[in-house]
């Protein structure tokens, strides 16, 4: 911030950007701001940091600051993986494979082995870089190596998503209790704690907490739940589906929205590709759906609505469901509650088929690796029905 020292600085809320972005276009050309001043400024901005959303927001802030680092190594070994499993498909006959060669299904031929591994060293990164940045966001620097050392435990342990999940913050504020005893130290000590006691002293309390602490407890969790989503009954699966979908929708992006994709992405890790295809579909629904409407209810839409409709249907069949965030904005009383319905009905009937997915993102471009794709196909059609339905009536 000291950059925009001496000059004019509007400060406010990110939502305002949505919802009141003609107001804050028209005070930045009028100049209606204040001069922001760098040392003043830092204290108020972190005052606003400490009051608005509170230590909810804060912990939010930190965990997503994880997970947008993991993903790229999620989507991208994910779908490495899934290929693997397609070029097999396309050059092996399962009727002529052995109980062991199914077992080591998206190995058999070099090409799809190569992709698998590739994809496997992508995706063996996701539960280190996750607690790595976690901790980076509460303890900076210092942390990220801790949170990479207990989140690779976890990685090989049995407490998996949820264990690096935890990892991430306890080494964080790890740093931070380090931080607070090395401030007590001689001058000559302190200035060496960054390169010997953090590291040193800080991955041997991650390596005890993660071993007599966290591996127990949230292994036994991560096993409860596996297990649980493994036994679930068809009706448990389809309301599952019907949930998971409808958070998709119900913030685009959010924090509704990217709980169910991590909890899609860990079932993934955890061997459950059925959930997965819950979660995209559910995502999918409502930039396709508004589309939809747009071209089929055009008087409902305003003209610039109209004619970003047909880029929705891009966006919303390539898995970005922030392609339908203006429209929730303009009309968030019709447009969410119909969105949520169309992309639950999704969810659920992606369940009820059967459906599975290896791969966490891509859109229609990974249909080809879609356990039953053709009723994968009809659930993302049927709830791109209902949505303009739910929307108009």
């Amino acid at each position: 911030m000291e950059r925009f020292d001496g000059k004019k600085v509007i400060e406010c809320q990110v939502s305002d950007g949505i919802s009141k972005a003609e107001e804050l276009i028209d005070r930045a050309i009028a100049g209606n701001a204040p001069i922001y001043h760098a040392a003043s400024g830092t204290r108020s901005v972190a005052k606003a940091k400490k009051t608005s959303g509170g230590v909810g927001h804060q912990i939010y802030t930190q965990l997503m600051n994880g997970v947008s680092h993991m993903l790229p190594f999620v989507v991208g070994g994910g779908i490495l993986i899934a290929i693997a499993f397609l070029i097999d498909g396309i050059c092996v006959d399962m009727n002529t494979l052995d109980i062991v060669e199914r077992a080591n299904f998206g190995t058999i031929t070099p090409l799809a082995a190569w992709f698998k591994n590739l994809g496997g060293i992508a995706f063996g990164f996701m539960l280190p870089v996750l607690a790595g940045y976690i901790a980076m966001a509460i303890g900076d620097r210092p942390a990220l190596a801790l949170g990479f050392v207990g989140g690779l435990m976890a990685a090989n342990g049995k407490s998996g998503f949820l264990g690096a999940l935890v990892i991430g913050f306890v080494a964080g504020y790890t740093i931070i209790l380090l931080r607070k005893i090395c401030d007590k130290l001689p001058q000559a000590l302190e200035k060496i704690a960054p390169v010997l006691i953090y590291p040193l002293v800080g991955m041997l309390l991650i390596g005890v907490i993660t071993l007599f602490v966290v591996e127990p407890v949230m292994g036994g969790i991560n096993m409860a739940l596996n297990n649980g989503l493994t036994s679930m009954g068809g009706t448990s699966k389809v309301i599952l589906g019907m949930i998971l979908g409808g958070m998709m929708a119900i913030d685009m992006g959010g924090p509704f929205n990217k709980a169910s994709y991590v909890f899609g992405t860990a079932a993934i890790a955890a061997g459950n590709y059925d959930i997965m295809a819950a979660v995209m579909i559910g995502g999918m629904i409502p930039p396709c759906a508004i589309a939809i409407a747009t071209l089929l209810f055009k008087k409902k839409f305003r003209k610039e609505e109209r004619e970003a409709g047909p880029t929705n249907i891009i966006m919303g069949l390539a898995f970005i469901t922030e392609g339908a965030i203006p429209y929730a904005a303009s009309d968030p009383i019709h447009v969410l509650p119909s969105c949520i319905i169309g992309s639950a009905v999704a969810g659920a009937l992606s369940m009820a088929f059967g459906c599975t997915l290896m791969a966490p993102h891509g859109g229609i471009f990974v249909f080809p690796v879609v356990g039953n794709a053709l009723m994968y196909v009809l659930a993302l059609v049927v709830g791109t029905a209902v949505l303009p339905y739910c929307l108009v009536y």
